[in-house]
């Protein structure tokens, strides 16, 4: 069997997928190697041993629909894949626009659908809340800095991007800084929402695409990085931020990985939905540490199988991130860049 995951960079935002490689092989159940898809040559997860076995760069969905799945298509002949694990924001629409082609090649994929995607985007999180009686922060698109003047939200308040990126303004200068800078990297609009002060908190959870759910730990983020990014958290068990959750993957009958963002406000001590991400987080592998091996169900499901349904977890399982320098030869480097390929066998 060969798996294809994405999302290999592992830096000081990293992606999802050397967890879930490392989940995926921590099962015990997996044999079969694992194909790196790279967006850029110096992802550190294609450098590292016992993550993939090969790693292609691929070029980014935004260079076209047809490039993108052609460059599949060549790894598909070479590799003969079973299974392509999208794990970044930014490049589901792509993959969800390919799932007939790549049916036809038997690649099997379980992702959210298109019309899931643009459900729970971040420009319809508010309304969609509101029509399911949970709470979010009031948010507001705009498509110009000049519309930051007609922004009736006080000060402070979040500037989004509508894949990624996100930052606290406390004036006008520090807004449309933001803005000219979030709309610079992920284009137009830009999401300008409430802020809501308090304590941060996650759930990572898998749909079965029916209205199930499989499996969903719930964190608390103990260390945030400048960026926003949780460096270290604990798995906590909190019903109501679980209720919202399964209450979510029920409602749009949710298929494939998701992260759930809340925020408990100081002041009243209810939980805000910040953002429904639609793959697994960074942290995914704590799920795996407390018992709950999301990333391997997830790959059950794109092989068309059952997996079990996960009813509990252990509670004060800690995640801690750090760094480590990888030393390699260049003539890797001259590999992935000349050939498009690197290979650790």
């Amino acid at each position: 069997m060969k798996v294809a995951v994405t999302g290999l960079n592992n830096v000081d935002s990293p992606a999802p997928g050397v967890p879930v490689i490392r989940g995926i092989r921590d099962s015990g159940k997996f044999e079969g190697e694992i194909i790196g898809l790279l967006y850029d040559a110096l992802e550190p997860g294609a450098y590292m041993k016992d993550v993939a076995e090969r790693s292609y760069v691929i070029p980014y969905p935004s260079a076209g629909v047809d490039s993108f799945f052609q460059r599949i298509e060549y790894i598909n002949a070479v590799e003969n894949l079973n299974v392509i694990f999208p794990t970044l924001d930014a490049e589901l629409f792509a993959f969800s626009k390919l799932a007939n082609k790549l049916e036809n090649l038997n690649i099997g994929m379980f992702i959210p659908t298109r019309e899931q995607l643009v459900l729970r985007g971040k420009d319809k999180l508010f309304e969609f809340c509101h029509s399911q009686n949970i709470k979010a922060p009031f948010n507001v698109l705009c498509n110009s800095v000049n519309d930051l003047y007609s922004v009736s939200i006080p000060y402070p308040l979040v500037i989004k991007g509508i894949f990624y990126d996100a930052y606290i303004a406390h004036n006008f200068q520090e807004a449309s800084a933001y803005f000219s800078k979030i709309a610079a990297k992920w284009g137009l609009p830009v999401i300008v929402q409430e802020f809501i002060e308090g304590e941060e908190f996650n759930v990572v959870a898998l749909g079965d695409g029916e209205g199930g759910t499989v499996g969903a730990v719930a964190s608390k983020k103990m260390y945030i990085t400048e960026k926003g990014k949780g460096w270290a958290g604990v798995s906590i068990y909190d019903k109501e931020l679980l209720d919202i959750s399964k209450q979510i993957i029920e409602e749009l009958k949710w298929r494939g990985g998701a992260e759930f963002e809340f925020v408990k406000k100081k002041e009243t001590g209810e939980f805000y939905l910040l953002e429904i991400n639609p793959r697994f987080p960074a942290w995914v592998y704590l799920a795996v540490g407390a018992g709950q091996n999301l990333p391997y169900a997830a790959l059950q499901l794109a092989l068309g199988e059952k997996p079990e349904q996960f009813e509990n977890y252990e509670v004060g399982k800690i995640f801690i991130r750090y760094s480590w320098d990888l030393i390699v030869d260049m003539k890797k480097f001259e590999e992935i860049t000349v050939q498009g390929v690197i290979k650790h066998e």
